[in-house]
């Protein structure tokens, strides 16, 4: 008896010691900035959770994102935008983890407070280039938006309808940099996720301010989705698969919402 009670402690040994081992990974995450906030939020919830796994977020844009874990780069991608077709066709599959807001913005003195699609589709194409037209001061328009590839350029014009069209004054690599730079410029307008719109002043739309409220209730249009992408050909690890399941979970929701952005009904 004494014998098989020894060997009954050395094997819940051995099988604990083979859990705390199988609770070790690293996940690597790569793609959107304007999901910054959210990401930093969700790793730092689930290191609490899962003390020996570590997630590592890249800010390099959702296109880049996208490809990445097709590549076999990162395990999870990141996008702020709807999957493409032949992304979709390349195998990658995408889950809705948070809702934000494409925020229009311009510097916070601006006599400006709203404007209509239309304005905003004739602003960004150029036809508009000065404020005076829009009951603005008399000055040149200065547009700001971001780069080829990132998920919020691609919902603001895909959104209004004015994809590739936009003449840009100045070109930036991240919604840090549109929003400093807006907040540095009575003149500038740009558009931001609506988490990081702190230092500058958001515009109305077709009269519809940018809220939770509005963008649940699908009034406010300039909204897109924050997804988990990964490639549905490839499973997941353990720490990876934990790691979306929880990103989904109504445990991470009021983190989600603390982070600026809006948790999925």
């Amino acid at each position: 008896m004494k014998r098989l009670i020894s060997l009954l402690t050395v094997l819940a040994v051995l099988l604990l010691g083979c859990a705390a081992a199988g609770s070790a990974g690293t996940v690597n995450t790569d793609g959107s900035s304007s999901m910054a906030d959210v990401m930093a939020v969700l790793q730092e919830v689930f290191r609490q959770k899962e003390t020996g796994v570590t997630v590592n977020y890249s800010g390099t844009g959702s296109g880049a994102g996208i490809e990445a874990v097709l590549s076999g780069a990162c395990d999870i991608g990141l996008s702020s935008r709807p999957l493409k077709p032949e992304e979709a066709a390349q195998g990658a599959a995408a889950y809705v983890v948070a809702l934000d807001a494409v925020a229009v913005v311009v510097h916070p003195d601006s006599a400006v407070t709203g404007l209509s699609s239309r304005e905003l589709a004739r602003l960004f194409t150029g036809e508009i280039v000065n404020w005076r037209e829009l009951g603005g001061a008399d000055a040149p328009v200065a547009l700001y938006g971001r780069e080829a590839g990132s998920g919020t350029r691609s919902a603001f014009e895909d959104s209004l309808g004015i994809t590739d069209q936009c003449a840009y004054t100045n070109i930036y690599g991240s919604t840090g940099d549109v929003v400093g730079n807006v907040a540095s410029n009575p003149n500038a307008i740009g558009y931001v996720s609506l988490s990081a719109a702190g230092d500058v002043r958001v515009l109305a739309v077709d009269g519809v301010l940018c809220t939770e409220e509005t963008v649940l209730d699908g009034s406010y249009r300039l909204q897109r989705p924050f997804l988990f992408v990964i490639r549905k050909d490839r499973p997941l690890d353990w720490a990876a698969q934990a790691f979306l399941d929880f990103a989904q979970s109504g445990e991470a929701a009021p983190y989600i919402v603390r982070a600026g952005a809006i948790a999925p009904k």
